[in-house]
């Protein structure tokens, strides 16, 4: 019976072992995806920041300025490239949005952006674009990997159309969660002026007037190194429009201000993050190392039981000796018992 348990036992040691690496490294591949249909918005704001007034083409200091950025999964078009690429891909259709104290548009600048749902490497198909321009990007964008390394990443920008390193700054304690630090420094570039802007002004208008476009920015994350998700934003956004072949006139600044996420976006994309997390862990960590750890206390359990099998008499020859012990040995003649001669008798 102890053997037999101890088979049973084992069985399930065998089991159990198996299923820990085939969570981590088949299924978490296959189940750890980002949603397709993720809809989102983020609100960050800068206050007491400098904004060009385009009707006079002069900065002026304004109380706040508010960027949404707003973040739409298009399911349709994600479908179309699945069947094109063969991969499970993600299309997200963003738009970022920037009003003055008033309410009113300063800019808005569209994205698509097409990545892997699993690795959010980018996947160059579905017109990715940004403000209505064909980009191809290098990196990573808005979400970092899940599991993130403790090393330099490429991410994409924007407003330069290029991707640049963003660098691991270590870890950090943020509203009770371990996240790690990522910075970006974009130095003074040229950058494309957005379609959209104040008094009907075009791109076109601001090149005849014989203005062009500068920015720099220093970009900061703190990322949850689980899921990949940033959990707070912040840039030190500094936007200039110089003359033209000109550089001796002074540039006009366009926007400059620290933009930080909004507190209770803050506080909605923690506990987001918080339980998202969960199910990744239990992926990757709690339910390998757990079954991992079950598959060894019953392997350890069963290898006990077959030792004190092999160790133990054979129960049906200790049955039959026991029951002779206890019958007395009959004698042929009369059937009584047959006495035995006293100890030292011949």
């Amino acid at each position: 019976m102890r053997r037999r348990a101890g088979l049973v036992l084992l069985a399930f040691a065998v089991f159990f072992a198996t299923l820990s690496p085939l969570l981590r490294w088949y299924a978490f591949p296959r189940l750890a995806k980002v949603p397709a249909g993720r809809y989102q918005t983020v609100v960050l704001e800068a206050k007491d920041a400098t904004l060009i007034d385009y009707s006079t083409l002069e900065p002026k200091k304004v109380s706040r300025i508010t960027m949404t950025e707003t973040l739409k999964g298009n399911v349709e078009q994600a479908r179309k490239v699945e069947h094109e690429t063969g991969r499970d891909v993600v299309v997200w259709d963003t738009l970022t949005y920037v009003a003055g104290p008033d309410g009113a548009m300063v800019s808005k600048i569209p994205e698509r952006y097409v990545f892997d749902a699993h690795s959010q490497e980018p996947v160059h198909a579905g017109g990715e674009n940004v403000d209505d321009t064909p980009v191809r990007r290098d990196g990573i964008e808005f979400k970092w990997p899940f599991l993130v390394r403790k090393h330099d990443y490429r991410y994409f920008d924007m407003q330069t159309r290029t991707s640049a390193p963003i660098h691991y700054g270590g870890t950090r304690r943020f509203h009770g969660l371990s996240v790690y630090y990522f910075e970006q420094t974009i130095p003074w570039t040229l950058v494309p002026v957005p379609r959209a802007l104040p008094l009907g002004l075009t791109p076109d208008a601001v090149r005849q007037i014989g203005l062009e476009r500068w920015y720099t920015t220093k970009r900061m994350f703190w990322v949850d190194p689980t899921t990949g998700a940033p959990v707070n934003g912040e840039e030190v956004h500094q936007e200039e429009m110089r003359w033209t072949g000109h550089p001796e006139k002074k540039p006009i600044t366009a926007f400059s201000g620290h933009v930080r996420m909004r507190p209770d976006y803050v506080d909605a994309t923690v506990a987001l993050v918080t339980s998202q997390r969960r199910l990744v862990l239990l992926l990757t960590s709690w339910l390998p190392w757990g079954f991992l750890g079950l598959g060894g206390a019953l392997l350890g359990l069963a290898l006990l039981l077959e030792a004190r099998a092999r160790r133990a008499p054979p129960a049906a020859n200790t049955t039959a000796r026991d029951q002779r012990a206890l019958v007395p040995e009959m004698s042929h003649d009369g059937g009584k018992p047959k006495r035995l001669p006293p100890a030292g008798d011949g």
